[in-house]
């Protein structure tokens, strides 16, 4: 181990879904971002000794239930069950936002531990780890959020028995604006109103998307990205839960982006843009329709995070 046993790390938030890729595509944001502090002890025990920060009284101390202690636990049964973690917990992120919250915290610890214990653990084990996090926060498996948030970047989840997982390149000028209403979407509500059966030609219509994307990733072609950006399983639906949606993708297919939707399961939304200059004036008018009508919002954007889960410090004695 080195550290001395402590290490502070940032787990970012993260764009599942992408639209086109349901439960297999997400990427990284650069904010908003959870940080924890770890700390190895001999106690055998996983505590969470504090959460601090302007989300703390929205998640849970018991580490049972808390996704960094989840995650936790997953790890030390692996690598060392006798040993024991204290986890401190700044919570900067918004928790039903469609930005990966419960995936950040995880993936934070994950990469943290990892660190520790001088990188122990391949990134498919822990990303294993991760998906039992995820499991305990909404009741299903689903790694669009904590494979990028751990790995950073573009990543698709090509199986799940077994796993598998594709680390996708991302294109020298690709940005995104993000705009979070402050509403709250629960993603087991958001899970509820999925369709059961899906036409074929709309599964046909998604599965292409899904192609078109990562090859518009390999090969750095915009126009493609762009095209692919569309949703035929979940935004249908989820779109209801999302005030000003319609006047969301209006600004969208009007505005510098290539394309956008719901981010995760909402009611966070997202558009992917070519350069600085065209994410901002998207991020502009995303936040904008929010703020009509009378939603208090906050709006992201930057290059896509292609470091993900990051070491930034060790924490005080």
């Amino acid at each position: 181990m080195n550290h001395n046993g402590r290490v502070k790390v940032r787990g970012p938030a993260t764009v599942g879904n992408v639209s086109c890729g349901f439960d297999v595509l997400g990427f990284a944001l650069q904010d908003p971002a959870d940080t924890v502090e770890l700390i190895l002890n001999d106690s055998g025990q996983i505590t969470i000794s504090g959460i601090r920060g302007p989300h703390a009284s929205e998640v849970p101390l018991d580490p049972e239930r808390n996704t960094c202690g989840v995650a936790a636990r997953a790890f030390l049964q692996k690598v060392s069950p006798e040993s024991g973690l204290e986890i401190r917990l700044q919570k900067d992120m918004p928790v039903k936002s469609g930005l990966g919250s419960s995936a950040a915290g995880a993936a934070a610890t994950l990469a943290g531990l990892n660190e520790l214990f001088e990188g122990i653990l391949e990134e498919r084990e822990l990303l294993a780890c991760g998906l039992q996090a995820e499991k305990a926060a909404c009741g299903s498996i689903h790694g669009d959020n904590i494979a990028p948030a751990l790995l950073g970047g573009f990543v698709l989840i090509s199986s799940y028995q077994p796993l598998h997982f594709v680390r996708l390149p991302t294109p020298e000028e690709l940005w995104y604006a993000v705009a979070h209403p402050r509403l709250a979407v629960q993603t087991r509500q958001a899970r509820q109103i999925l369709p059961r059966q899906i036409p074929l030609t709309d599964a046909r219509r998604q599965w292409g998307n899904l192609g078109g994307m990562v090859s518009g990733l390999f090969m750095g072609d915009y126009d493609l990205i762009g095209r692919s950006i569309e949703d035929r399983v979940a935004e249908p639906g989820r779109s209801r839960l999302i005030p000003g949606f319609e006047q969301i993708r209006e600004k969208i297919r009007k505005g510098p982006a290539l394309g956008g939707g719901i981010s995760g399961s909402g009611p966070a939304v997202f558009a992917l843009c070519r350069g600085a200059d065209a994410a901002r004036q998207a991020v502009t008018d995303l936040t904008a329709v929010f703020t009509g009508l009378g939603i208090a919002n906050h709006g992201y954007t930057g290059p896509v995070n292609t470091t993900g889960a990051t070491v930034s410090g060790v924490p005080p004695e």
